[in-house]
């Protein structure tokens, strides 16, 4: 078999994979045992060593002096060099979720997709005492693993939805294939699309795993999918039905708040 049929079959390189997974784990904890590493990247222990120590080399990561524990270098910002962001949509959003953080309280986030995770573009984590970490644009959470993604994948095109979930199962452990079982074949996608939101309990990508749950509901650009607005709550503090009863409407009303605004915002630069 060539590397030309594998590249238009969309088979990727394992190994690749899971370096990315675990520097996206470092970037997310910012500072890791190994053992910790291994965890949350779900890397087979020995592998994350080797991954680790090849990231050392290349400067990407550096080791405490104090402690056995590994953080990010100012280096991975050149990873997203060249990268041309959403600015439109950040700029759009902003003002809406900093408004409903200053009625609700909980903080606000906008992920959107990219490769098998939701990344945050913008937050108001920062404006809010209600939240156990601040959380910054650039922190990735598995889409299988979040209200955000089931969001995204119950209103992306059909097409790019059935990509996704095709080269998730080619290198998915146990748990992703339990979870793609739920979104092929246990309604997920149609329960979305039915309600209009998505919610999880208990999230566990996050740097308090179990400690908050969270509610999601989609932004539209041109009748696509933009991205996702999610409210993060505290699990102890709040069931999710009765969350979702308190908050949707407000957050689905910003989402619709944001969409105008993007399609005004276009209509503005046509005319211009």
């Amino acid at each position: 078999m060539t590397a030309g049929s594998d590249l238009e079959r969309g088979i990727p390189i394992r190994s690749i994979s899971r370096a990315i997974a675990v520097l996206q784990a470092i970037n997310r904890g910012g500072s890791l045992t190994m053992m910790e590493i291994a965890r949350a990247s779900a890397v087979p222990y020995p592998t994350a060593c080797r991954i680790v120590q090849t990231l050392l080399h290349e400067g990407l990561v550096e080791r405490e002096s104090a402690r056995k524990r590994y953080q990010p270098t100012a280096l991975v910002q050149t990873l997203a060099h060249g990268f041309q962001g959403h600015g439109a949509l950040v700029e759009a959003t902003r003002p809406h979720i900093a408004a409903l953080t200053r009625d609700i309280g909980w903080p606000i986030s906008l992920t959107t997709h990219v490769g098998s995770s939701m990344v945050i573009r913008d937050s108001t984590h920062a404006q809010t005492s209600l939240t156990f970490n601040a959380y910054y644009p650039g922190y990735a959470v598995p889409i299988l693993d979040c209200a955000a993604g089931h969001v995204y994948l119950a209103y992306a095109r059909e097409e790019e939805r059935e990509s996704l979930l095709d080269s998730l199962a080619r290198l998915g452990d146990r748990d992703t294939h339990h979870m793609l079982q739920l979104v092929r074949e246990g309604g997920v996608i149609e329960t979305v699309r039915a309600s209009g939101h998505a919610a999880r309990g208990f999230n566990r990508f996050t740097q308090n795993p179990g400690k908050t749950s969270s509610i999601a509901v989609p932004l539209f650009r041109d009748d696509a999918i933009a991205g996702a607005l999610t409210l993060a709550f505290f699990s102890s503090a709040i069931q999710i039905d009765e969350a979702i009863r308190q908050f949707l409407p407000k957050l689905q009303a910003c989402a619709a708040a944001i969409t105008e605004d993007l399609k005004t915002g276009a209509d503005d630069r046509i005319r211009r």
